[in-house]
């Protein structure tokens, strides 16, 4: 059913029910549908005003594109789900990302109207000479408060254009890509066999809504007619108090935040009996914190997804170290080599996807990557192989190395290591080697073990040629802004002996 649909179905059904739920404001669903006609109404008055307004890129078919760049987590949910009633394209900006991308993904997109509070943000915007309008938020509440509706939020066509999404804020060149209407449906029906987004269900989504994930959870809430409860950043007391508060069962966030979860259930486990399902994106989390999980909420399940968000959900897992994931009906997986050609099962290669939801292509205007082939299979560079029938993935195509000859999945020698008690985080990378080409080297954040013990582990749990050669500690890793380890910056930063680094 069309997501708008469902809005208005329950607006009219259950006026009072949630929709939009903050730490210190909420919207229910009857309030989510008169502020959208009011939204429209400023948003759509901004974007006539311009004298020369930017012109949005070919795939979203003239439909102007309005940009959120908020702090606020509830905010950009009221107006990305208070558009997405009416005939706008929109997209979340993360407002951490470096300004030069910021302002890259602005202009090379034509969008037209950005709301942020950044002054910073607006100036050179002005100095690269976009068109376009900045407005903060409270004077586009303001405006709000003003505005004349002349159209009420009814359902749309399934080939107009719904969300621009970005495909990183941490490389030098972010990919744009649209996603249909259609698309957004196709996704849904995916994951609501699946992820249990049903009607009046309470979730918490907490994090930032320029993460893909957390702005599909408010979409995939809203198109079931259950509430979306917000948070600018996971915060585990005030998580646990809102669980208990606010009758939340269901919980979809990054993987960082199952740990925090498990921290919290184990200090104050009254607040969390009512919880009963943990979903998050990242397919491969450890042994470690699903045995965690399981012992501090022994009444919660655990599913952990694997999907890209141009494509759309893939499979997900729910038992054991999480390493094999069972693909939904419906989707189709191949695994291939450089050539196109399928590689034996068990044999590692890049992993293609046939989906109903995947987007057409990346925008023309951010990139000239390919997204889907001829066959309409498409890949984001993902590596896997099938095991029995199940995907297992070795991660991204800068995370394979040959050694010796040998293909190594450097997520592989991390995901070793994560049963060594009193060791930081780590990150394994290939540095150059005279005799083998590449060897692989463990990057450890903080103190570790002595290297003997760790060594005698790797021989334990590891083929030989995924046993590091090199070990090395440094006092931090090199982060992306949402926390991840970045690969590349960590290889450059030991081969460079950079400050800090030291050879075991």
């Amino acid at each position: 059913m069309p997501f708008t649909r469902t809005v208005l179905d329950v607006a009219a059904d259950h006026p009072a029910r949630p929709a939009v739920v903050g730490s210190d404001e909420r919207l229910t669903y009857a309030e989510l549908v008169t502020d959208s006609a009011r939204l429209f109404a400023a948003v759509s008055g901004l974007h006539a005003e311009q004298v020369s307004p930017p012109e949005p890129v070919p795939e979203t078919h003239g439909i102007p594109i309005t940009a959120v760049s908020l702090t606020s987590a509830l905010h950009t949910a009221r107006i990305i789900a208070g558009l997405g009633l009416h005939r706008a394209a929109s997209a979340t900006i993360d407002p951490r990302w470096p300004l030069a991308h910021q302002v890259r993904v602005i202009t090379t997109t034509g969008i037209g109207v950005v709301v942020s509070d950044s002054a910073e943000l607006a100036e050179a915007l002005a100095a690269a000479g976009w068109t376009g309008t900045v407005i903060p938020l409270d004077r586009l509440r303001e405006r709000e408060t003003r505005s004349h509706p002349t159209e009420r939020p009814g359902v749309r066509d399934g080939a107009e254009a719904f969300l621009l999404l970005f495909s990183s804020g941490t490389t030098d060149n972010p990919k744009a890509f649209l996603k249909t209407r259609r698309q957004y449906r196709d996704n849904y029906a995916v994951s609501s066999a699946h992820l249990e987004p049903c009607p009046g269900v309470a979730t918490l989504a907490p994090g930032p809504m320029s993460y893909s994930l957390t702005l599909y959870a408010l979409i995939e809430c809203l198109a079931s007619g259950g509430s979306c409860h917000v948070a600018d950043r996971f915060d585990a007391i005030d998580a646990g108090r809102r669980v208990a508060a606010e009758s939340i069962t269901r919980v979809v966030a990054v993987p960082a935040v199952v740990q925090g979860l498990t921290d919290a259930a184990r200090r104050d486990p009254e607040r969390f009996t009512g919880l009963e399902l943990v979903v998050t994106g990242g397919a491969n989390l450890s042994a470690r914190i699903r045995e965690g999980f399981a012992a501090a909420l022994p009444a919660a399940r655990l599913i952990s997804y694997y999907g890209a968000a141009e494509i759309g959900f893939i499979g997900d897992s729910r038992a054991g170290d999480g390493t094999l994931i069972s693909i939904y009906e419906g989707i189709t997986v191949s695994i291939r080599d450089d050539a196109g050609a399928e590689v034996p099962a068990g044999e590692v290669g890049t992993v293609w996807v046939h989906a109903a939801a995947c987007s057409d292509g990346y925008v023309g205007a951010t990139s000239t990557a390919r997204l889907v082939g001829p066959d309409g299979f498409a890949t984001v560079a993902d590596q896997g192989r099938m095991v029995d029938g199940r995907l297992s993935l070795s991660g991204r195509a800068g995370d394979i190395v040959v050694t010796g000859g040998h293909k190594v999945s450097l997520p592989e020698v991390e995901r070793a290591f994560e049963t060594v008690e009193g060791l930081g985080e780590v990150c394994a990378v290939g540095v150059p080697s005279a005799q083998l080409g590449t060897v692989v080297a463990l990057v450890i954040e903080g103190g570790a073990p002595p290297k003997a013990q760790l060594l005698a582990h790797a021989r334990a749990h590891l083929a030989p040629q995924f046993v590091p050669g090199r070990w090395y500690s440094v006092p931090q890793l090199p982060r992306t802004v949402g926390g991840k380890i970045r690969r590349g910056e960590t290889t450059e930063l030991v081969q460079a002996a950079g400050t800090g680094v030291t050879r075991l």
